[in-house]
């Protein structure tokens, strides 16, 4: 494995479906599987030794969901990235994901070749997902109020650089929409924490939809 490979773990309970995953990233370069769970109990127990850039969570998993799974497991993982791999366009479930922790939502029957781009988005900082996921994500935002008072103390630009965030964009992308460097994006969005009282960008998503 090479230093700059991106580290991915897979936590699903069909076997079948987890090994497909598990070689196909195998045989990609630049990727390497370092482990793979059938439960929430394993993932748990194991996860925070393995440390993965990214983890690829099944969001039905038996027992234990895979949205709990990542509730308990994203303060031990601060730094690694959940993709939540779903069957069904679930926004209730997909929201509560966000609040969880997660920052991708797939569906199971997505191309091989959509799986690794999402993976590399979602390393990049990016929220990558399934067309029919992001169609029924915005049908529900359409729905939603508008932000409360605490997003309304956002400034101007503080806001398009979270309406980015939201649209599931990339540092590197808000920074070349906007016209300014990655240091001065990330620097918004330091602010932007500190005014939603939050501490990650899944957090400050959640709650500016929420409201």
């Amino acid at each position: 494995m090479s230093k700059t490979d991106i580290t991915i773990s897979i936590v699903d309970d069909d076997t079948e479906l987890r090994e497909k995953i598990a070689v196909f990233i195998g045989t990609t370069p630049g990727f390497h599987c370092i482990s793979q769970y059938e439960n929430a109990d394993e993932a748990i127990s194991h996860l925070p030794k393995d440390r993965p850039d990214v983890i690829l969570m099944d969001i039905n998993l038996g027992g234990s969901s895979g949205i709990d799974c990542v509730r308990k497991l994203k303060p031990l993982l601060p730094d690694s990235q959940f993709i939540m791999l779903t069957v069904f366009e679930d926004t209730k479930k997909i929201f509560r994901a966000v609040a969880a922790g997660a920052s991708g939502y797939l569906l199971k029957r997505m191309p091989p070749q959509e799986l690794i781009q999402a993976i590399t988005d979602v390393h990049g900082g990016g929220s990558p997902m399934s067309a029919p996921i992001a169609r029924s994500v915005l049908q529900m935002l359409r729905n939603l109020p508008q932000p409360g008072e605490s997003a309304e103390n956002l400034t101007g630009r503080q806001r398009q650089v979270l309406d980015g965030l939201a649209a599931g964009k990339a540092y590197k992308q808000i920074s070349d929409e906007m016209g300014m460097s990655i240091h001065t994006v990330r620097t918004y969005i330091r602010r932007i924490y500190e005014k939603l009282h939050v501490h990650s960008r899944t957090e400050a998503v959640a709650k500016y939809l929420r409201q």
